[in-house]
């Protein structure tokens, strides 16, 4: 269980980027984390990975402390980040170079495959499209089998086509290891379709506002009358953590939930 416990963080020059931030998440749980600009959740995402260290407040894996990066959590930025002077197959291997070469090419061969970039092994990352550098990633990443994958507005600067196509092809990804996804998004579509809880998120410091369960089951019907209720939920939620009327008491919600059944 990845536990985040009363996480704050201030800047040195002030900014009050977050607060007192806590929250459980289950082994295999999809959790996405939405709220207007500055409302930390990049920074959140950065405490929970060990690249930033958080002013108070601890991070734990399975009892573990997690202080800096560790093996068990994997990220992924909005950018790929390719290395430019290793090949697809050698980006997706980078973090296996302590396995016997045998096992490193097999594992990067079965990854290729399973991102639908069989053919592209051996190509440059500049030859590939925005969704194939960001596939490479999503493999890259996967392919070390973390326990938590921590995602930074992955698919935010794809254009809508190439963004659901990879969302599709994360949750199949997701399914064959069940790892642990913290998503972070601005898209309220994205997170309803991937999540199985959404974090709204108040800025001005960053605190949770309101905890919001998807209990859809997989596939997701973008189209139907249920997704839509959850998005209206979701937007409500937005909406009123930017009012500075609402107290933040109150933050797990369970509305909606009644029309599944």
């Amino acid at each position: 269980m990845l536990v985040l416990d009363r996480l704050s963080k201030t800047y040195p020059n002030g900014v009050n980027a977050l607060e007192r931030f806590s929250a459980e998440i289950r082994q295999g749980e999809i959790v996405a984390i939405i709220g207007g600009s500055g409302c930390g959740k990049s920074t959140l995402l950065r405490a929970i990975a060990g690249l930033d260290r958080a002013t108070s407040g601890t991070v734990t894996i399975d009892d573990i402390a997690i202080t800096g990066p560790h093996a068990k959590i994997g990220i992924i930025f909005q950018e790929p980040r390719l290395l430019p002077w290793l090949s697809v197959a050698d980006n997706i291997g980078f973090g296996l170079s302590d396995m016997p070469a045998g096992v490193r090419r097999e594992k990067v061969a079965r990854a290729l495959a399973r991102v639908g970039l069989a053919d592209k092994a051996k190509a440059w990352p500049r030859e590939l499209s925005g969704g194939q550098a960001q596939r490479v990633a999503i493999a890259r990443a996967l392919v070390p089998q973390p326990e938590v994958l921590l995602l930074d507005e992955p698919f935010s600067a794809l254009d809508a086509f190439t963004r659901r196509d990879l969302q599709d092809h994360l949750l199949d990804l997701w399914a064959d290891t069940r790892p642990t996804l913290v998503l972070v998004t601005h898209d309220v579509d994205e997170a309803v379709v991937l999540a199985d809880r959404i974090f709204v998120m108040r800025p001005r410091p960053g605190r949770l506002f309101e905890e919001i369960n998807i209990n859809l089951a997989r596939p997701r019907d973008r189209n139907s009358p249920l997704f839509d209720n959850f998005k209206r939920r979701v937007l409500t939620a937005l909406d009123r953590s930017l009012d500075r009327t609402v107290s933040d008491s109150g933050a797990k919600s369970t509305a909606g939930e009644a029309m599944w059944w």
